[in-house]
């Protein structure tokens, strides 16, 4: 029976890991910065009833930026170095007392960043937080606050493309071209900057299909109705070619190919029929539009084995026809067995989130989002494989649509939007295997999760341990610079046969099962980061290491054949039977909102 299906996601985010620093003041900031010669000022008001007084400034901005010699409160400097940077805490030092660092009650001032050469005037370079002594504090981001008030034409910086070295590939043009991606989600507004062209001012979009009616979308009969947001930002994050303040692209792959399939609603909500139709015209369209890449930010939870779901199956078709699929992880987390289907397909690459905390440019708070669902799959497969931003991502989005309407503190402007889910980092892996099938176009789907896998980068503590389990980031953080230049051959699916799988001839799980004490591990293998007791991990922030080598070759990624001799130590107990029935309500959808964290 047909079954519904949703952007992949809850309402509301779940537990927030982290307590902010300070509560909000009674105070406002503005949301741009003003540059002079060599100077850099914030305007700040203390809108309460009692006096702030200035205890402590953290301050993150670039090399280019120069090094900071005085910081001023208005006319005085309440703090001078010779030279400071680029990244630092001022809380001693000062060159004047209390008395000269207070904002009135309801005043408003002017803090002011002094550099002895001149100032590369760039919003994205700077990150602020200025603490009070009396508890509170005020933060300056570059980015949606004051959304209404920025100036016409503003292009946010988008930083999840450096996060993952993709801007490093482009440098050598590695930027998707010749690739297509084809997104499985609501209606995408094909028409914005960014999207309907590539770097080159190219048409990149082949085709718009309505999986709902079975048509191919015409633009001014309006069938497709892009009115809820999800894909275009998620599309955005893939592919947008617009050149932010920064200098760089505002996605992964600007130069990749679009085909969009709409099979989700203006609610973000469809049926298991009409992604399976989508995922159907995509694999026989795969040779005329040139189709890589399949992204499916979306999932529903499983009622069954992966090889009896027929959502799943649509899916293995796909990676069988040659599309590499990139599903997210669903936002359903920190607890096990929370991945949604299809991204309990052990064939396919399925990507968790990662959150920085805020600081875009500084990457010692990097930390896994507390939604970002977690394995292992009810087959004993280690989900998801991978990591990728996912905390606050911008992209683009109109502020007319559903979620710019529901959200409106979340809007950079009015074509731009910040959005939090395991959907934007599928969409960020989804633009990495463009890069990486542009690199290297004889590779398998297969061989692209290999290199991705390979050259991951996992989540380390002080002593070089992982800080989470496979079960929680896979591999680890994507790295797409690294993913492209590996050789790295043989080392995803070993074992897996998805024509056998198809066919009904051989099932699979995978090496997790479950110990009598309640843990997770990995049968065969031994050491840290193999086991797992079902508890969110929370620090300030782990290194995601470069020089992490996986003692086990990745064994844990191997499928094992599926007998009766292979069992949960407690049982796999489903509670409608292992059986779709006809009450079936069928409902799947995208990642829906998450709160920021």
């Amino acid at each position: 029976a047909d079954r519904a299906t949703t952007v992949a996601g809850k309402g509301g985010g779940g537990p927030s890991p982290k307590e902010p620093t300070a509560p909000a003041c009674e105070g406002s900031a503005a949301a741009l910065l003003a540059f002079g010669d060599i100077t850099a000022d914030w305007d700040i008001a203390n809108t309460g009833s009692d006096e702030l007084t200035i205890d402590r400034i953290d301050l993150t901005w670039t090399a280019e930026s120069g090094y900071l010699q005085k910081v001023k409160l208005k006319r005085t400097v309440i703090f001078k170095q010779d030279r400071l940077g680029p990244s630092t805490t001022i809380d001693s030092g000062w060159e004047v007392g209390s008395s000269s660092r207070r904002i009135p009650a309801g005043r408003s001032t002017t803090l002011k960043f002094v550099f002895p050469e001149g100032v590369d005037a760039r919003q994205s370079a700077f990150e602020i937080d200025v603490v009070f002594a009396e508890g509170c504090a005020v933060s300056y981001r570059p980015g949606a606050r004051g959304a209404d008030d920025l100036p016409d034409g503003y292009v946010p910086d988008t930083f999840f493309p450096r996060h993952v070295g993709a801007d490093r590939l482009w440098a050598e043009g590695i930027t998707g071209y010749g690739v297509s991606v084809a997104v499985i989600d609501t209606a995408a507004k094909a028409t914005l900057p960014g999207l309907k062209a590539d770097r080159n001012d190219l048409p990149r979009v082949h085709a718009v299909f309505d999986a709902v009616n079975n048509r191919i979308c015409d633009g001014e009969l309006n069938v497709c109705d892009p009115a809820h947001g999800h894909a275009t930002h998620v599309t955005g994050v893939i592919v947008n070619s617009t050149v932010t303040d920064w200098g760089d692209y505002g996605g992964i792959a600007p130069d990749a190919g679009l085909v969009l399939v709409q099979a989700l609603d203006t609610q973000g909500v469809g049926s298991y029929a009409d992604v399976i139709r989508g995922i159907d015209w995509v694999v026989a369209n795969k040779a005329l539009y040139g189709i890589g890449v399949l992204n499916l930010s979306l999932s529903a939870p499983p009622q069954s084995y992966y090889w009896d779901d027929p959502l799943a199956q649509a899916v293995m078709a796909a990676w069988e026809a040659g599309i590499v699929v990139v599903a997210s992880a669903g936002n359903h987390g920190p607890d096990p067995q929370t991945i949604g289907v299809p991204g309990n397909v052990p064939y396919v690459i399925t990507v968790g989130a990662l959150s920085d905390g805020f600081t875009a440019l500084r990457g010692g708070d990097d930390h896994l989002a507390s939604f970002s669902a977690a394995g292992p799959t009810f087959e004993g497969f280690v989900k998801p494989e991978l990591v990728a931003p996912g905390g606050h991502v911008v992209s683009n989005m109109q502020e007319t649509m559903v979620l710019a309407i529901d959200h409106p503190d979340h809007r950079f402007g009015d074509q731009y939007f910040q959005m939090s889910g395991t959907s934007q980092s599928a969409g960020v892996v989804s633009g990495v295997a463009a890069l990486i099938l542009q690199a290297d176009p004889s590779l398998t789907p297969d061989g692209v999760k290999c290199r991705l896998l390979a050259s991951a980068r996992p989540a380390v503590d002080d002593s070089g341990q992982l800080a989470y389990s496979v079960f929680q980031q896979g591999a680890g953080l994507v790295d797409a610079y690294r993913a492209v230049h590996s050789q790295a051959t043989d080392c995803a699916n070993r074992g897996l046969d998805v024509t056998l799988d198809l066919a009904g001839v051989q099932h699979y799980g995978g090496r997790a099962n479950l110990a009598e004490d309640g843990t997770y591990y990995l049968m065969g293998l031994d050491g840290d980061g193999y086991t797992w007791s079902d508890g969110y991990l929370w620090s300030d922030g782990y290194l995601w290491s470069d020089g992490y080598l996986w003692s086990d070759g990745l064994l844990w990624s191997d499928g094992l054949l599926w007998s009766d001799g292979y069992t949960w130590s407690d049982g796999l107990l489903w509670s409608d039977g292992l059986v779709w029935s006809d009450a079936d309500s069928a409902a799947i959808a995208t990642n829906s909102w998450v709160d920021q964290e």
